[in-house]
C-alpha cells in the first residue's frame, strides 16, 4: 500500500519549511542549546534581528519550533527532540556524500591524461 498523495504532500512541506539556510542554522543552535531568544541566535548566527525573525516564524507556522514568554524575552525551542536525529542523520548523510567527492578529486588529481594533472606550473 503506498503512501496517500495527502501524506506526500504534508512531508514534501515539512522538508519545505526546513529548506533554507537559515532556518537550518536555527535549528541546529536550537537543538543544541535549547530554548534560546530570539537576540541571542542573532548574536550567535550574526545575522539581522529581521532576518531571525521571519525564519523563526516560518518554523514556527510549521510547528517545528514554538515560542514562549519569559518575562520581556520571547524563547524558541523545537518542538521535537527527533529534529536533533534528523539534522544529525542529514550531515552524515552529506559528509558520505562530500567524502566520495573527496576521493574523486584525489583521484582527478593522481590522473595522468587529466588537464589538470598534466598542466605545469609556467
Amino acid at each position: 500500500m503506498s503512501p496517500s498523495r495527502e501524506l506526500q504532500t504534508l512531508k514534501a512541506e515539512f522538508f519545505r519549511a526546513l529548506a533554507h539556510p537559515v532556518r537550518i542554522r536555527l535549528l541546529e543552535v536550537l537543538v543544541s542549546k535549547g530554548p534560546t531568544s530570539v537576540q541571542d541566535l542573532q548574536r550567535q548566527l550574526g545575522i539581522e534581528q529581521p532576518i531571525v525573525s521571519q525564519q523563526l516564524a516560518r518554523l514556527r507556522a510549521h510547528g517545528i519550533v514554538l515560542a514562549s514568554r519569559q518575562g520581556s524575552i520571547i524563547e524558541y525551542e523545537v518542538t521535537d527532540p527527533l529534529l536533533k536525529d534528523l539534522l544529525g542523520v542529514a550531515k552524515q548523510i552529506l559528509n558520505r556524500r562530500l567524502t566520495g567527492v573527496r576521493a574523486l578529486l584525489k583521484e582527478l588529481e593522481r590522473d595522468p591524461h587529466s588537464r589538470a594533472g598534466s598542466q605545469k606550473p609556467a
